[in-house]
């Protein structure tokens, strides 16, 4: 992994949607040269974003109440909510480097900071003709702890990860998250690590800034 000095922006609890208009505006900076790599941490309240390869059969029961919203990322269905650490990502890609090698770096930095915590995990590489496994699995259980879904544009990424660190996950259980019916979510808390999101915070933000 090569050094990215990275500024980083550190928020609550976002709507997506807004979320998104202001990601926008970060790429746009980015592309122009106007602001540096950025790692931008937030959550967001309750709700369910699609990939565009997502099948209509993964969606959660309306009844359920959470809203459903289509992304521009890469991927399947993912959850968001309270307790779950997002982690947009704004970087200038090198010349020799696509977004799939950028997706393989962030799991490894995940994975760095996952270890920080006492959560030892592992990125997993994806057998011919299964769904991807792009995210990050715990070790000890073989949990799926942390997702990814991001492109590029102009040379510049947008999206990033979500990690689950103490929220509900029974919201995991009402869709079919990543495309995998048999995946078993998990959590920071859940892994047993003491942890909080304050201290989730401090070990994914030293774990993606240069050393």
């Amino acid at each position: 992994m090569r050094e990215r000095p990275l500024s980083v922006i550190q928020d609550d609890l976002v709507d997506y949607e807004k979320a998104m208009e202001r990601m926008a505006e970060l790429v746009g900076e980015r592309q122009q040269d106007a602001r540096s790599d950025t790692l931008w941490l937030l959550s967001h309240p309750a709700v369910y974003t699609v990939g565009r390869r997502t099948p209509t059969e993964h969606l959660p029961d309306p009844a359920r109440g959470i809203a459903v919203l289509t992304t521009g990322r890469g991927g399947q269905l993912t959850y968001h909510g309270p307790g779950q650490l997002v982690g947009y990502l704004i970087v200038k890609l090198g010349d020799d480097e696509g977004i799939v090698d950028y997706v393989r770096e962030v799991e490894l930095r995940l994975v760095d900071g996952l270890s920080a915590l006492g959560v030892p995990a592992e990125r997993r590489d994806t057998p011919p003709g299964s769904e991807l496994l792009t995210g990050v699995w715990t070790r000890e259980t073989g949990r799926k702890i942390a997702s990814i879904g991001m492109r590029q544009s102009r040379g510049v990424t947008s999206h990033g990860f979500a990690l689950n660190v103490d929220g509900d996950l029974d919201p995991w259980h009402w869709a079919i998250p990543c495309g995998m019916p048999e995946v078993d979510m998990t959590s920071v808390t859940r892994e047993g690590s003491p942890a909080g999101m304050d201290e989730v915070r401090a070990a994914m933000a030293a774990a993606f800034e240069a050393r």
